[in-house]
């Protein structure tokens, strides 16, 4: 359920792609630096989003460097540290680890229960500084499980367990910005879950699986309903990033949250057409 939230690059200035990558670097530094090699596999492009999101709101004192790192000895790259970096990092391990166990649940895949069991101890020192926020996540997951497990079709009722995981997290303190900041993060989690079940509809289907979008896409017209129900999703999105008063970066943020969005949705709407040619 990661990786849906990237950039448009062909629309991205030079600066900004420099911008985004010295963010990601620096979401990567933080995750080893606070989860070891372990944390740092977790990487992820969603909450390279956040902690850009949130640097670009509070805009706090940000260290810029540059070096290198394993996964790129040869190359001197530039980086980005500061608080929401560190948070970002810490909501990355925390997601993992719950996205790994749900693996393990829904899918019975080994390899999600040896990595659960793997990030396990951080979790302990995760809780104690994010107690209420991981205890709401796992509730609000076990509701979303068993909405799945009965294939209750209701496409707002089982999004929207994601989008509340997500609205939680959006919220890295309770000021005049939360409202904002956890509306913006219920739509951007719907899309996130939707994207997630509009790409593994067929292998769903073909598993006898869950997915949300089980009867819509009986109809003829659902490629049309779907990408209409995910315009909305990102409509909601966007509007409430508007309210927002930042300015660093916010291009960068804006080429996201308008076109990187939808980089893996034509890439999958794609190859559907191609193997309903070839069939």
């Amino acid at each position: 359920m990661f990786g849906y939230i990237v950039i448009h690059k062909p629309e991205l200035k030079v600066r900004e792609y420099e911008a985004y990558q010295a963010g990601y670097c620096g979401l990567c530094r933080s995750l080893t630096r606070r989860h070891g090699r372990l944390g740092q596999m977790t990487l992820s492009y969603d909450m390279t989003f956040l902690a850009l999101l949130l640097t670009g709101l509070y805009e706090p004192e940000t260290k810029n460097g540059s070096g290198r790192c394993p996964a790129h000895p040869l190359r001197c790259s530039p980086y980005r540290e500061n608080p929401f970096y560190d948070y970002a990092a810490d909501v990355n391990v925390i997601l993992t680890y719950y996205k790994c166990l749900d693996d393990w649940q829904d899918e019975r895949k080994l390899s999600g229960l040896l990595y659960a069991g793997l990030l396990k101890r951080r979790m302990r020192k995760l809780r104690a500084r994010y107690g209420r926020k991981m205890a709401k996540t796992g509730r609000l997951l076990r509701e979303l499980q068993e909405a799945e497990r009965k294939k209750i079709c209701d496409i707002d009722k089982t999004a929207g367990f994601f989008g509340e995981i997500m609205a939680e997290w959006f919220v890295y303190r309770r000021d005049e910005w939360e409202r904002t900041l956890r509306h913006m993060g219920f739509f951007f989690g719907k899309f996130i879950y939707l994207m997630d079940a509009y790409e593994d509809l067929e292998e769903d289907l073909s598993k006898g699986r869950y997915n949300p979008f089980a009867q819509l896409c009986k109809g003829e017209t659902f490629e049309q309903d779907c990408r209409t129900i995910l315009k909305m999703m990102m409509a909601e999105t966007g509007r409430a990033f508007e309210k927002l008063p930042i300015l660093e970066e916010a291009e960068l943020l804006r080429n996201i949250l308008y076109a990187g969005v939808w980089t893996r949705y034509e890439q999958v709407r794609r190859r559907r057409k191609e193997m309903e040619e070839k069939s």
